[in-house]
């Protein structure tokens, strides 16, 4: 079973969104098939085999999430975050302003998927084999 230590150590060696799919590959390896993260705050819950959950402490200040979602807005931030020019929390403010609420991975399928406030699909991305 993972802890959430062993899964913060892993994130720690994320600068941007060109590095998110190692970190997808280290998880999945500790065993992680799902992880959601509420753009409000950061937190993320990771979940595994036999209802194996953990749970991070928010990772920064709430932030305003828009009502109206823009899937534009969130495509131009996931491009601009992962190629490498923004930082984790100024791609969690881009998306907040584009009306994300979470986003779901799914380590099984190898997907993201952005949700809005009314749990509607914005993106789906498949994540690449690094």
């Amino acid at each position: 079973m993972f802890t959430i230590e062993e899964i913060q150590a892993a994130e720690a060696k994320v600068k941007s969104g060109a590095d998110f799919p190692n970190f997808i590959q280290e998880i999945k390896a500790m065993g992680v098939v799902r992880n959601d993260v509420y753009v409000m705050n950061g937190m993320s819950v990771y979940f595994g085999n036999d209802d194996h959950t953990v749970q991070g402490p928010p990772a920064y200040e709430d932030l305003l999430i828009e009502e109206t979602s823009n899937i534009e807005e969130l495509k131009e931030a996931l491009k601009v975050h992962q190629n490498g020019s923004t930082d984790y929390q100024t791609f969690c403010r881009q998306v907040a302003v584009a009306g994300v609420e979470k986003w779901v991975t799914d380590l099984n399928e190898m997907t993201v998927t952005y949700l809005d406030m009314a749990g509607n699909e914005m993106v789906v991305e498949h994540i690449p084999v690094a």
